[in-house]
């Protein structure tokens, strides 16, 4: 699939991960919806919708507006996210309940209804000339498969985002959809610059090389990668 003349939709857009990847696709002429709850600093290409993923309503007028204003919907790739501490031992009664849930519907359920709404309505375009009708990037994290103390429901929640490429990717394919996962490490984003203490220098040491924090250019060239090479699916 070409960016140029392609329409996504990039939730989470508007910071970190999701920043990037929209910078990157509008510079290679896509168009871009950005939903997201803040609108920050956005390319002035860019249209905002302000969406909280976890509303099935506020998902289905984004990529509504992605229809009414550019004619389609190509591609939705699913950056929102949150990654809270949680400690299951809780002082408050059902408090590392609350927090699991919550952490669970925004990386994990959000992002299967994110696809599930959008995919309807582009199941309906013309398939491009592959005979591809879509590409749904989700972004799922090394804490799917080595997760540290405190992390059980993001691990619990990014290794549902992970697992579910597969199966997706089998389902979809009658539509010519492809479907695939990004489990990136350490990045440079607002998410883990939030963490307790040292525990972002302690994740830079686990690194062997580069001994660094991933960019987040580099997460939207992988991006990039996935949208342009039409046999990357499933995975």
């Amino acid at each position: 699939m070409h960016i140029k003349g392609s329409t996504f939709l990039v939730t989470g857009g508007a910071s970190g991960l999701g920043l990037a990847t929209v910078n990157r696709l509008i510079a290679h002429c896509g168009n871009v919806i950005v939903a997201d709850m803040q609108q920050g600093e956005l390319p002035s290409e860019a249209v905002y919708i302000r969406t909280s993923v976890t509303s099935p309503d506020e998902v289905q007028a984004a990529v509504d507006l992605a229809f009414s204003r550019f004619g389609g919907l190509h591609g939705a790739v699913n950056c929102a996210g949150i990654g809270n501490v949680v400690k299951t031992v809780s002082k408050k009664k059902f408090g590392a309940l609350d927090a699991a849930r919550q952490i669970i519907e925004v990386n994990l359920i959000s992002t299967y209804n994110v696809i599930s709404i959008a995919s309807t309505p582009m199941a309906k375009q013309e398939p491009n000339a592959d005979g591809e009708r879509g590409v749904f990037i989700n972004t799922a994290s090394v804490a799917a498969y080595d997760g540290k103390v405190g992390q059980a429901p993001y691990s619990a929640s990014k290794g549902g985002v992970a697992s579910m490429t597969l199966p997706l990717a089998r389902e979809m394919a009658q539509y010519g959809f492809r479907v695939m996962a990004i489990a990136p490490g350490a990045f440079e984003t607002p998410m883990v610059a939030r963490l307790p203490g040292k525990a972002s220098e302690e994740l830079v040491q686990t690194i062997p090389f580069p001994p660094r924090m991933g960019k987040p250019t580099e997460f939207a060239q992988l991006v990039q990668d996935i949208i342009e090479n039409t046999y990357l699916n499933g995975e």
